[in-house]
């Protein structure tokens, strides 16, 4: 028995994913498979933004479910290969002008699973299981890079640490703005290349925080008057 239901996917996203499948195929050698690239595009884009089970895609199309398996793995390494290194998308902003980029983690949610193995997945922070990637953008929102998943319950500061964010800023030359999540990343106090907002405590208030740096701004604008 089979049910029919409706995705919501785009169908450019579609073609650029059969795309990609053709390209690979003809570069291999093997232009074969079971069906056609834009109905093996569909079925993965089905299992990975809508979390559609395999077994279910596989009996809908009448394929087996290692197939779908297989499917879904080869159309991940063939995106993976298409992503801008780190390196290289920091390096481009610089070149284009760009002082500084806005970093940010993120809970993309899933499907809770059984089994031990899923625990790692769930975020106290967002109560809800899913997996956890860090984005950089430029100055207007435009994405410029995002990581590799990682399970959900990941710090941000774990996984930029991971990436090497610090060092790679960097190397560029630029700088980044970032939320709370990200405090004690860069400890540089006298040239801080990751800025970060400031949380309340019980010693430091919040109010004198931002005084203290106002005044500390409003001297260093007389000194440079001044000075010219």
């Amino acid at each position: 028995m089979s049910n029919q239901c409706r995705l919501p996917l785009s169908t450019r996203t579609v073609n650029h994913l059969a795309d990609l499948l053709r390209h690979h195929l003809k570069a291999i050698r093997s232009r074969w498979r079971i069906l056609p690239p834009g109905k093996i595009a569909v079925i993965v884009l089905a299992v990975l933004r809508h979390d559609q089970r395999l077994a279910d895609m596989a009996g809908g199309n009448d394929v087996s479910e290692s197939t779908v398996r297989r499917w879904r793995d080869e159309l991940i390494g063939l995106l993976a290969a298409k992503a801008q290194r780190l390196d290289r998308a920091l390096r481009k902003v610089a070149k284009q002008g760009g002082e500084l980029v806005l970093i940010d983690g993120t809970l993309i949610r899933t499907r809770r699973r059984t089994g031990k193995a899923d625990r790692r997945n769930y975020s106290g922070k967002h109560r809800s299981h899913g997996l956890h990637f860090l984005a950089l953008t430029d100055e207007k929102g435009r994405l410029i890079w995002i990581s590799a998943a990682r399970p959900g319950r990941t710090h941000d500061n774990t996984a930029a640490r991971h990436d090497h964010i610090l060092a790679h800023l960097r190397a560029a030359g630029l700088g980044a703005l970032a939320d709370l999540g990200f405090r004690g990343l860069d400890n540089d106090i006298l040239d801080p290349v990751i800025v970060t907002g400031y949380a309340a405590s019980r010693t430091h208030k919040l109010r004198s925080r931002i005084s203290t740096e106002r005044d500390r701004l409003i001297s260093a604008g007389q000194a440079w008057s001044s000075s010219g």
